[in-house]
C-alpha cells in the first residue's frame, strides 16, 4: 500500500467517525460542554477505532491512539472557542483542517519511520477508494459544510429572525425536503461529472430552475439560491477533483 492509499483510508476513516458515526445531539453537547460532555469519550473510541481500522495494520495502534489523543484535545477546546464571537463562527472549519492535518503528519512520520507493514492488504485502486469518499461527502458531511457556511455568513441568523417577525411561514416547507434535494442533486451531478456527462449538469440546474417563489419572498428565494450554489459547487469540485485524479 503507498502512501495516497493509507491516507485516503484514513480520510474514510475520519469521515465515518466524525460525521456518520456521530449524533447531533454528540455534536452539539460536545460543542457546549467540549472535556465536560460524556460522549466526547464515547467519540474519541470511534475515531481510535475507525484509524486503526482502516490502517490495516496491527502497529499503527501507535499512530491510531495519537490522533484519536490529538482529536480529543481538539474537540475539547472546541468549546472555549465558541464562547469567542469572532472565532465561533468559523470553529467549525478550524477543526476539520486541524484534523486533516493530524492524520497526515501522522502517517507521514509513522511512514518514514516505522514503515507499511500490512497485515492485510485491500489491494484495492486509490481512484475506487476516492470516489466511495466522494459519494460519503455528497451526504451529511455536505449538509453540514453549507449549514456553517450559513452560519459563518451570519445567512442563518437574518432567516430566523425573520421567521420570528413572521415574514417566512416554516410550515409550507416539508420537513427536510431541502436536505434531502440538496443530496440527490450532489449525487447526480458527482455522477454525471465521473460518467462524463457534463451537459446532463446543466439539464440538472435548470430543471432545479423551476423553482419558483412569490415576488414577495424574495429572502427565501435568496436563501434558496444560495445553498443550491453551494450544493452543486460541492458536488462539481469533488467531481472534478475525481476528474483530475
Amino acid at each position: 500500500m503507498d502512501l495516497t492509499t493509507f491516507l485516503l483510508f484514513q480520510f474514510l476513516g475520519h469521515l465515518l467517525a466524525d460525521f456518520f458515526f456521530q449524533t447531533n445531539k454528540m455534536a452539539h453537547e460536545k460543542n457546549d460542554k467540549g472535556f465536560k460532555t460524556k460522549y466526547l469519550a464515547w467519540h474519541i473510541l470511534i475515531v481510535f477505532a475507525c484509524s486503526w481500522l482502516f490502517s490495516f495494520q496491527v502497529k499503527f495502534i501507535v499512530g491510531a491512539a495519537a490522533i484519536a489523543i490529538i482529536h480529543y484535545f481538539i474537540d475539547g477546546l472546541k468549546a472555549v472557542v465558541n464562547k469567542k464571537p469572532k472565532l465561533a463562527k468559523y470553529a467549525f472549519f478550524l477543526d476539520q483542517a486541524l484534523h486533516l492535518g493530524t492524520l497526515f503528519l501522522v502517517s507521514i512520520l509513522f511512514l518514514k519511520y516505522h514503515g507499511f507493514e500490512m497485515t492485510y492488504d485491500p489491494e484495492i485502486h486509490p481512484r475506487y477508494i476516492a470516489i466511495g469518499i466522494a459519494y460519503l461527502c455528497c451526504l451529511k458531511p455536505a449538509n453540514i459544510v453549507i449549514k456553517q457556511v450559513f452560519k459563518s455568513s451570519k445567512i442563518d441568523v437574518a432567516i430566523a429572525r425573520k421567521i420570528e417577525e413572521d415574514q417566512l411561514n416554516p410550515s409550507d416547507e416539508l420537513p427536510n425536503a431541502g436536505k434531502l434535494i440538496g443530496t440527490l442533486e450532489r449525487i447526480l451531478t458527482l455522477t454525471f461529472i465521473i460518467g462524463n456527462h457534463f451537459e446532463a449538469v446543466g439539464f440538472l440546474i435548470a430543471a432545479k430552475s423551476i423553482l419558483r417563489y412569490r415576488d414577495t419572498e424574495t429572502l427565501k428565494t435568496e436563501y434558496v439560491l444560495i445553498g443550491t450554489m453551494l450544493s452543486f459547487g460541492i458536488a462539481v469540485l469533488l467531481g472534478s477533483i475525481l476528474f483530475i485524479f
